[in-house]
Parts: C-alpha cells; sequence; structure tokens
C-alpha cells in the first residue's frame, strides 16, 4: 500500500445507527466494506480501509513492551504481521473485542525454536470494564499485555464494521 495513503486523513461518512434493541453495545453499518486495517504501531494508528481509501481512523494503546514484534507470552509485546480478524466477543472484559489470529505458523515456529510459548488471545478491544482496571489502564499510556486498545464508543464502532475473515496488518 502507498505510503500517502495514510498521510491524508480523509474519512468516509459511516451510517451507524442502534440496533432496534436500543444497545449502544451494538451498531449497524451500511456503509463501504471494510476490506483490511492497518496498525502503525510507532504512531499508535489503526486504519479502517476500503481497499486503499481510509474509512475510519483510531488512536490507539498498546502491549506495555509496544517496542518489536511478539516473542513469547508474557512478553508485553504486540504481534507484528499479517493476520486475520478470526473471531468477535460482544461479552469481554474489555467492553467488546474482536480477535486476531496470532499466532500463525511462523510465530509458533519462531517460539517453538527458541523453546518458549508464543502466547496467543490477540485483541482490538475496548477499555476494561472493572473499575479498577480502567483506573490502572489510564495511568499508563500502553497498558495491554499485547492486543491493541481503544475508546469503548470506538470499539462499538469497529465491532460494527470489521468483519470475520478480514486481513489486519500490524507494522512497527
Amino acid at each position: 500500500m502507498d505510503r500517502r495513503v495514510f498521510g491524508l486523513g480523509a474519512l468516509a461518512t459511516l451510517s451507524l445507527s442502534a440496533c432496534a434493541s436500543g444497545s449502544p453495545r451494538f451498531l449497524t453499518y451500511n456503509g463501504p466494506e471494510v476490506t483490511s486495517l492497518v496498525v502503525n504501531k510507532s504512531t499508535r494508528k489503526l486504519y479502517l480501509l476500503h481497499h486503499e481509501r481510509i474509512l475510519k481512523e483510531y488512536d490507539v494503546e498498546l502491549g506495555f513492551a509496544p517496542n518489536g514484534t511478539k516473542n513469547q507470552r508474557g512478553d508485553g509485546r504486540t504481534p507484528e504481521g499479517t493476520y486475520l480478524i478470526d473471531r468477535r466477543n460482544p461479552r469481554s472484559r474489555y467492553h467488546l473485542s474482536i480477535g486476531i489470529s496470532y499466532p500463525n505458523s511462523q510465530d509458533v515456529a519462531k517460539a517453538k525454536a527458541a523453546g518458549v510459548d508464543p502466547g496467543g488471545d490477540i485483541f482490538i478491544h475496548g477499555e476494561p470494564n472493572l473499575r479498577s482496571e480502567r483506573k490502572r489502564a489510564k495511568k499508563t499510556r500502553d497498558w495491554t499485555a499485547g492486543c491493541i486498545a481503544v475508546k469503548n464508543d470506538e470499539i462499538e464502532e469497529i465491532y460494527s464494521m470489521v468483519n470475520k475473515g478480514t486481513l489486519i496488518t500490524l507494522r512497527p
């Protein structure tokens, strides 16, 4: 993808509305399909794309040790590479969450060669549901165990826009 695309900051018009149940947690989206997501770790940005056009841009928080790629469980790093959105969790400890298919076969092989567990359960998620965890998260810039965190209203948008099977690229 052309790096200039990410400097444009162009945002598409979204059509978001609450479901019939009235719950603000489950929105519907009637815009262009999100064909991929890109996370630029160095700029702390998440982009939702329709082919090469940016639909939405979000500020993100990362794992507590954000530099470098995830190598093993507990290292606090956010992975780098190309994955898929592989699950959706409406009952997440972090408001809502969508899962990333980390570790892939390359990550598993690398960890096995190093004699470590590659970890897993990497998500894009909202803020913690528990008040004590929310307070702790607000005190630091990068606070997750390796996930990508956004504000609760933002994960509601993302959850409505992104389908299982969507490609996600996490860049340094």
